[in-house]
């Protein structure tokens, strides 16, 4: 038998957090593992409980989308799936730039919902098609400046960056490229300096970036 996929279900609407939570509970597979109101609770969450998959809302005290980057800082392998209202892009790029791997809209089934769960917790991501159209079409009409600036990395840089990229903790590269896990984080913190990034995954979304410009624009 399978594992049942763990899940954390954070929203500040008792209700709904209560509807989402017996839905999946009726549903062969899932177990939820605790549920919160705040963006405290769900850094509780992450750190104590380590849930295979976490439901997080925008609107709520302390904030969904700062919760993020604060969450995978605890738990780097947390899984986020955003659940809300908000059909913003700036929402939708905001959640993916600090790390989440999900985005869906509040209106979602209960059977769609944990069809994208079991798919954001097999390692991939999933973002409503309402929205994905719209984020491309926004996406493509960026300046793709940044993505010139892989150029000015070193080789090992490159190396760290493709790795960190394809998924790697600090540790992980280190144990890869034979280095001291201080000397990773020294490269990163040059990286994100010259890629003019906030965080990793910010670095590894201009790594992307480059590589799926056409030969011959860089």
């Amino acid at each position: 038998m399978t594992a049942a996929i763990r899940v954390a279900v954070i929203d500040d609407h008792p209700l709904f957090r209560e509807g989402v939570t017996r839905s999946l509970s009726e549903i062969e597979g899932f177990e939820v593992v605790a549920e919160g109101g705040s963006h405290e609770d769900a850094l509780r969450i992450a750190e104590n409980l380590s849930p295979d998959v976490m439901l997080l809302d925008i609107s709520m005290p302390g904030g969904g989308l700062a919760a993020v980057p604060l969450i995978l800082e605890i738990a780097p392998s947390q899984k986020i799936v955003m659940l809300t209202v908000s059909e913003a892009g700036d929402d939708v790029t905001t959640a993916l730039q600090s790390g989440a791997k999900g985005y869906v809209l509040k209106g979602v089934g209960s059977r769609a919902l944990a069809d994208i769960i079991r798919t954001v917790a097999s390692g991939e991501s999933y973002v409503a098609p309402t929205l994905s159209a719209k984020l491309l079409t926004s996406r493509a009409s960026e300046p793709a400046r940044k993505s010139d600036l892989i150029s000015d990395l070193t080789i090992r840089e490159k190396e760290v960056l493709n790795l960190v990229a394809s998924g790697m903790s600090n540790k992980q590269v280190a144990r890869q490229l034979n280095l001291h896990e201080k000397t990773v984080k020294h490269h990163m913190t040059q990286i994100m300096a010259k890629l003019d990034v906030a965080n990793r995954t910010e670095a590894a979304m201009v790594l992307r970036d480059a590589i799926d410009r056409p030969l011959g624009t860089g």
